[in-house]
């Protein structure tokens, strides 16, 4: 009878031989290159570098890296332009779900300083709010290149709650492209309590623009 821990062994060492074979291809590849090619890969890098504190600078100067109010809304059509990756949230002040996206996107903004994160009031933007057609507060409205990309509406797609992560709502915007994410976009952050995820929080309050803010009243428009 076959030994399992014999055979656990055994696919280990075949496993470590791999990998130090391929870094010993590596290390032979870096031996091979002659001071001109390693100059070049050198010079490279620095380029690459170097044009990335660029774009930081130039991302910074158009105000990214925090999280600003857009005064009216000819500044969101202002700020699309400029800037290639845009968040903006559509809220009301009197709208509690509302603040706990400012939470959220007020630390996102600090951290992908590679896109534009904004919000403007739809009391202050009437036009902009019908173009949209936004319905229900908070919506976070997704832009690429001047173009509307997506919209986070409510919390339906952030489970159901008010209390759902940070990370939660940066892996939702990144599954449209407009900022640089390392995880995985075919799962969502494992932070949502499963109890949390079916309980039924959702309630409007009769107005032209809902407020999603989870209370005892559930009359629609």
């Amino acid at each position: 009878m076959a030994n399992p821990q014999l055979a656990v062994e055994t696919k280990l060492l075949e496993a470590t031989k791999i990998v130090e074979e391929q870094i010993d291809a590596e290390i032979e590849k870096l031996e091979k290159l002659d001071i001109d090619e390693l100059e070049s890969l050198r010079k490279q890098r620095l380029d690459a570098l170097k044009k990335q504190e660029t774009k930081k600078r130039e991302w910074l100067e158009k105000g990214h890296g925090e999280y600003s109010e857009l005064p009216e809304e000819k500044e969101f059509f202002e700020v699309c332009k400029k800037s290639e990756n845009v968040v903006c949230h559509f809220y009301r002040e009197s709208t509690f779900r509302c603040k706990i996206v400012d939470k959220h996107l007020a630390a996102l903004a600090r951290k992908h300083i590679e896109t534009k994160f904004c919000k403007i009031d739809v009391e202050k933007s009437p036009f902009l709010t019908d173009r949209l057609r936004i319905r229900v507060l908070p919506t976070i409205v997704l832009c690429k290149n001047a173009i509307t990309k997506d919209f986070i509406v409510g919390f339906d797609d952030l489970g159901g709650h008010d209390e759902f992560s940070t990370e939660m709502l940066e892996w939702r915007i990144a599954r449209a492209e407009v900022i640089i994410y390392n995880g995985d976009l075919t799962t969502p952050p494992n932070s949502l309590n499963s109890a949390k995820k079916n309980k039924p929080v959702f309630g409007y309050r009769k107005k032209n623009i809902r407020d999603d803010d989870g209370g005892d009243d559930s009359d629609e428009d």
